[in-house]
């Protein structure tokens, strides 16, 4: 039998109602790092950071863009693994009973391939990794990707409500 190709979960997407929000909780609760946001084909959201793992918080536009769960559904939509070659990774899953969703592995550069496992659970694999995440922590050859992503200034009410929100909530007695 062929060696396995080793993946490490380093991204994490959840679905959520409103991102912003979501967003200033994982910060305010648990320090989390602001990425920056995206405005993309799929979804509009903010990516954060415990310095490992890659959090996206994700409002999907539309049903076929939620990719099977919908664009109202609220929790895990998928986990991502950092891994040394897409393509063969892509393989062993196939293989192993797992659909192609989207994504081409041959694709180099901050590029992700999408599956459903046999269950129909979403996940993603990528050889550059996700902003934010470190392949290999406290090892001699962890690549740690660097920030790419921005504030889009079309969020900035959003995300001042939600800043605004946050704060009233921290005041209200327990």
């Amino acid at each position: 039998m062929a060696a396995k190709s080793k993946g490490k979960i380093r991204h994490i997407a959840i679905s959520v109602p409103d991102p912003w929000a979501a967003a200033e909780f994982y910060k305010q609760t648990f320090g989390l790092e602001e990425l920056g946001e995206t405005d993309g084909r799929l979804a509009e959201g903010v990516f954060l950071t415990d310095g490992v793992i890659n959090i996206a918080l994700l409002k999907f536009k539309d049903d076929e863009a939620a990719q099977g769960t919908g664009k109202d559904y609220i929790g895990l939509h998928h986990v991502g693994f950092w891994v040394d070659s897409a393509e063969a990774s892509g393989d062993q899953a196939t293989a192993f009973g797992a659909r192609w969703i989207m994504g081409d592995p041959q694709v180099k550069g901050g590029y992700e391939v999408k599956y459903a496992d046999p269950n129909g659970v979403i996940f993603d694999i990528s050889e550059d990794g996700w902003a934010g995440a470190q392949k290999n922590p406290g090892a001699t050859d962890n690549i740690a990707h660097p920030n790419t992503r921005a504030r889009i200034a079309k969020f900035d009410e959003r995300r001042a409500r939600a800043q605004a929100a946050a704060t009233q909530r921290a005041k209200v007695p327990a």
